[in-house]
């Protein structure tokens, strides 16, 4: 009877370490590769043709043309603020030629501003990436998720098989789970730039009216935030790959633990030091959950 029950703990066992190995593996070779292009962003975000067309520089295609229409907008709604200030008093309102010189100005930036994204991308691309050769040049590997991933599981004794009930096969799923926690944030960041860099002409626009000037300044720090935070990730890699010569293999394991909670909470750290939102996954989930 206890032998039966052995070889039924042991098959069950084998089952499930086997159902991991597979899934680690699948993850390993599948999946993380795509972190890298979700986390730096070049100007081949432009690429795309739906959203190329979308942010073409002409002023009467694309974005451009909706927000060109919408200067307009602001022309009727300060005459029909100054028409108003005629019977009663209206608090800063500004004279006529000072709003038509910023209206001006405003309409050639915002005809630029797709322009002006494209350089603020290719700053932090240059960068992170300036970041990530120094790494390479110190370590004489490629600082990416990669080469991180690669690095994990020769710390963690990983190759084709591990057992899931052992230290290395908590610490295994721990960090599987924290790799699935950025993508799925990371994704979101990619997105949300797209959002951004759809929107600039439109921000640009609200500083020709006082009262709508906070939509630019909002617009920029979330705008920022999200591209700096990737020249954080290159930085936080980059002191990763420091840390397996100076310690022991269990510290060495539990630091490389600690660098990917540091990848988790870096929109957090950037979030308190610029401002911008927030795109991690578990703060989202938990604010959509109901609160009783």
């Amino acid at each position: 009877m206890e032998t039966t029950t052995t070889n039924i703990s042991s098959s069950l066992s084998s089952s499930i370490n086997s159902l991991f190995s597979n899934l680690f593996s699948s993850l390993d070779n599948n999946l993380y590769a795509i972190l890298d292009d979700l986390t730096f962003i070049n100007t081949n975000i432009f690429n795309n043709k739906l959203f190329a067309n979308l942010t073409s520089n002409s002023p009467t295609s694309g974005i451009l043309l909706i927000s060109n229409s919408l200067v307009f907008g602001f022309l009727i709604f300060y005459s029909i603020k100054l028409l108003i200030s005629n019977f009663c008093i209206v608090n800063n309102l500004e004279s006529p030629s000072q709003f038509i010189f910023k209206l001006v100005i405003c309409t050639i930036l915002m005809n630029f501003s797709f322009y002006f994204c494209n350089l603020l991308i290719d700053f932090t691309s240059i960068l992170s990436s300036s970041i990530c050769s120094f790494g390479e040049s110190m370590f004489n590997t490629k600082i990416d998720f990669s080469s991180f991933v690669l690095k994990l599981n020769t710390i963690l004794l990983f190759n084709s098989s591990i057992d899931i009930f052992s230290l290395d096969g908590i610490l295994k799923s721990i960090i599987s789970i924290g790799f699935f926690n950025l993508i799925f944030s990371y994704s979101l960041r990619f997105v949300m730039i797209q959002v951004f860099i759809l929107v600039s002409p439109f921000a640009i626009l609200s500083l020709c009216h006082n009262s709508t000037s906070f939509l630019f300044k909002s617009w920029l720090r979330c705008f920022i935030s999200l591209l700096f935070l990737q020249i954080l990730i290159s930085i936080i890699l980059l002191a990763t790959f420091t840390i397996l010569p100076s310690y022991s293999d269990l510290l060495s394991k539990f630091l490389y633990i600690g660098s990917v909670f540091a990848l988790i909470k870096s929109n957090s750290y950037i979030k308190d030091l610029l401002g911008g939102i927030g795109i991690d996954l578990q703060a989202n989930i938990s604010s959509l959950s109901p609160k009783f």
